[in-house]
């Protein structure tokens, strides 16, 4: 679906460019997980990607359209939700009425659902709310657009507890389930989530990508993970040579291991698993 082939960009003023000669393909229908250090490029790789930045050389497809063109069947199926936005002084309805028409796929039905998970009031004044409430009303419309791809950068940053629960089911149901009861087909859509805050959305995730500074570190499913390693805890005694990463807590040791016959599967540690990896220990 999106297909990046050696692209180079910097900022205004920058000697060092964000990305040189990077290259990187994700297919559809998937959720991805975007992770790296401050300053990797994640944000800047979803604004790329969305064409709200063009790379110095290099190019950017998404469903074989070019993101720099910026056409309007390009941009019909793209939605991001950037980490930093605000919303106009209006009540919501307002704003979807003028927001709906350039998403051909819009299911007002959608939207009430997703507002009734995050307990959000359908006649709510934007200006009034707060920023975790702001987030919330966006990815509402985000997820409701029926965009085939949606980029979320730090989705979970000024939520609560709950919220970020919330936003958790409410984009596992939205992910394969029909815009509308009328729907005949669900739209097959993929999802990039670029985030620090790996614990809100490890449970979520199809695919995990790791750049590092202009270098892709690990690109695999989370299936071919949990097929080949296992994370837990281990006793401080049982530490061997099957062990790739290990940090220790209070119960013992968390570890990520390679996974021998026998062994249970278990869910992926993302921390971990980021730590591993950016240590090139994996």
């Amino acid at each position: 679906m999106i297909d990046i082939k050696d692209i180079t960009y910097s900022y205004p003023g920058q000697k060092v460019p964000v990305f040189d000669q990077f290259s990187l393909s994700i297919a559809g229908n998937s959720i991805y997980g975007l992770l790296g250090k401050n300053g990797t490029g994640k944000s800047t790789l979803l604004s790329l990607i969305a064409g709200l930045l063009r790379p110095k050389q290099g190019t950017i497809t998404v469903d074989g359209m070019s993101s720099m063109e910026r056409s309007s069947a390009l941009l019909r199926d793209v939605f991001i939700v950037s980490e930093e936005f605000d919303l106009p002084a209006m009540s919501l309805s307002s704003y979807v009425q003028l927001l709906a028409p350039f998403y051909p796929r819009f299911s007002h039905e959608l939207l009430s659902r997703c507002l009734t998970a995050f307990e959000l009031p359908s006649d709510m004044q934007l200006h009034q709310l707060s920023m975790g409430q702001k987030k919330k009303v966006q990815m509402s419309i985000a997820l409701a657009a029926g965009t085939r791809l949606l980029l979320m950068d730090e989705p979970t940053n000024g939520l609560d507890i709950p919220s970020k629960s919330q936003f958790r089911k409410v984009v596992a149901e939205t992910m394969s389930a029909p815009l509308s009861s009328s729907a005949s087909d669900a739209v097959e859509r993929t999802i990039l989530i670029s985030t620090h805050q790996v614990h809100d959305v490890e449970q979520l995730l199809d695919h995990i990508l790791i750049i590092s500074e202009r270098a892709l570190l690990l690109d695999t499913s989370v299936a071919d993970l949990t097929d080949r390693f296992v994370f837990e805890v281990r006793p401080s005694g049982q530490l061997d040579d099957t062990i790739i990463y290990a940090e220790p807590s209070l119960q013992g040791n968390i570890v990520m291991a390679h996974r021998e016959e026998g062994d249970a599967e278990t869910q992926v540690n993302l921390e971990l698993l980021f730590n591993a990896v950016t240590k090139g220990l994996l």
